[in-house]
C-alpha cells in the first residue's frame, strides 16, 4: 500500500483532523508508519492519549480495500494534500484539509476563477434578487462558483449557476455522498449533471455535525479568490466564511441592503471590517483583476425556444409584471401565457415572485 493510500486511512479515522495528521506525519515521517505505530509511539507523538487509542483501534479494523470499492461505486475521487491535483489555492490556507473528496466531473485548475457565494439560509427576496443577478454575472464572465448548499442563498446562487449554463461546487460539512439538506437532493443532483462538482474533506458516510459546519466554510473560503456575502444576520455562518477569507488574504465583497433588515446586518458588519461594498458582478470582476470581464447581463441574451417564448422575454427584459400585465403586453391568451409561463418557470427562464410578479 502506497504512502498515499495510507494517507486516505488516517483521514477516515475519528479524531484525526488536519492538526493532529500533521503532528503524526512530524513524528513518524510518514503515514504509513503512523499507521503502523504501537500505542505507546502514538501517545508519544502527541496527539493525546484519546486519538492515539482511536488510531491504534481503527487502524485494525478498517478495510482499505472495501472503502476504495465503496468509492469506486458512487464515483468519488479524493486528492490529498501532496498531489499535483489539490487546489492550488485551499493548499495556502492555515490548516488545509489533508483529504479532499471530489464527487463530479469538474477538475480543478488553477487558471479557473472560483469566487464564493454565500448568505443566509432566511433570504429576502432582495437577496434573492441579488443573488441571481450578481451570480449570473460572474458566470457569464468565467466564473466558477462555490457554496455550501445549504438553504436559503447557497441554494440560489446553486440554482443561478445552472440558469446560466456555468459550473458549480458545492463543498458539504458531511461526506460527499450525503445530501445534506436533503431538500436539495434534486439540486444536487443537477450540479453533477452539469459538470460541477461536489466536495469535502469527511469521509463517506459522515452525517453533519455542529462542528463540520464551521470547517466546511473554511474550504468554501480557501477555494477561492474571493467570497460575496449578499445577506446574512451577525451571528451567519456566511460571517466564519468570510472571516476565514481575511485571514487567508482573500477578498470579501458585500452587498448593502435595507438597514432596517436583520439580514443587513451581517453585511454591515463586513464592510466596517473592510470587505468591498458591491453592486455589481463588475465590481467583483474588477476588484480580482480579471481582464475578460464582459458586462453580465447584456452578454448572453436569453433566447426563447417559440416566437410566444420570445415575446414573453422581450417583455419582461428590463421590467417586472402582474400576469394581468403580461397578458395586455403580449397579446396572449390567459391561458396560453399561464401554460408558457409554467413550462418557462420550469427550464429556469422566467422566475415567479412571492408578490405575483414575473421576471427573467
Amino acid at each position: 500500500m502506497d504512502e498515499r493510500k495510507y494517507w486516505l486511512a488516517l483521514s477516515c479515522c475519528d479524531g484525526i483532523g488536519p492538526v493532529r495528521f500533521q503532528k503524526l506525519v512530524h513524528y513518524f515521517g510518514s503515514a504509513k508508519k503512523a499507521w503502523k505505530a504501537s500505542l505507546e509511539a502514538l501517545v508519544a507523538s502527541g496527539i493525546g492519549e484519546k486519538a492515539a487509542h482511536s488510531v491504534r483501534n481503527f487502524s485494525e479494523e478498517f478495510s482499505l480495500e472495501e472503502y476504495e470499492e465503496r468509492m469506486r461505486r458512487l464515483r468519488v475521487t479524493y486528492c490529498t494534500l501532496q498531489d499535483t491535483s489539490y487546489p492550488a489555492l485551499l493548499k495556502q490556507i492555515k490548516n488545509p484539509p489533508i483529504i479532499l473528496y471530489k464527487k463530479g466531473t469538474y477538475l480543478f485548475n488553477e487558471t479557473d476563477k472560483l469566487v464564493s457565494v454565500v448568505g443566509t439560509r432566511k433570504n429576502t427576496e432582495y437577496g434573492r434578487e441579488v443573488t441571481e443577478s450578481f451570480v449570473t454575472e460572474l458566470v457569464y464572465s468565467g466564473c466558477v462558483i462555490v457554496s455550501g448548499l445549504a438553504s436559503g442563498i447557497d441554494s440560489v446562487a446553486a440554482k443561478s449557476v445552472l440558469a446560466a449554463g456555468g459550473k458549480t461546487i458545492a463543498v458539504l460539512g458531511s461526506g460527499v455522498d450525503v445530501c445534506t439538506p436533503e431538500e436539495n437532493r434534486s439540486l444536487y443532483d443537477s450540479i453533477l449533471e452539469h459538470g460541477g462538482a461536489i466536495v469535502s474533506e469527511y469521509p463517506l458516510g459522515m452525517m453533519p455535525n455542529k462542528g463540520s459546519f464551521p470547517a466546511r466554510n473554511r474550504i468554501i473560503a480557501g477555494l477561492s479568490l474571493g467570497v460575496l456575502v449578499t445577506e446574512g444576520t451577525e451571528d451567519s455562518g456566511s460571517l466564519i466564511t468570510a472571516n476565514s477569507a481575511f485571514a487567508n488574504s482573500r477578498k470579501v465583497f458585500a452587498v448593502p441592503g435595507p438597514i432596517t433588515s436583520s439580514v443587513s446586518k451581517g453585511p454591515i458588519a463586513l464592510i466596517a471590517k473592510g470587505a468591498k461594498i458591491v453592486t455589481t458582478g463588475e465590481d467583483i470582476i474588477t476588484a480580482l483583476g480579471m481582464k475578460n470581464y464582459v458586462s453580465g447581463m447584456g452578454t448572453k441574451k436569453i433566447k426563447g425556444s417559440t416566437k410566444e417564448e420570445q415575446k414573453i422575454i422581450d417583455t419582461l427584459q428590463d421590467q417586472q409584471l402582474h400576469f394581468d400585465e403580461l397578458v395586455k403586453c403580449t397579446g396572449l391568451s390567459p391561458s396560453q401565457l399561464g401554460t408558457l409561463l409554467s413550462l418557462m418557470e420550469m427550464k429556469g427562464i422566467v422566475k415567479s415572485m412571492e408578490d405575483g410578479l414575473f421576471r427573467i
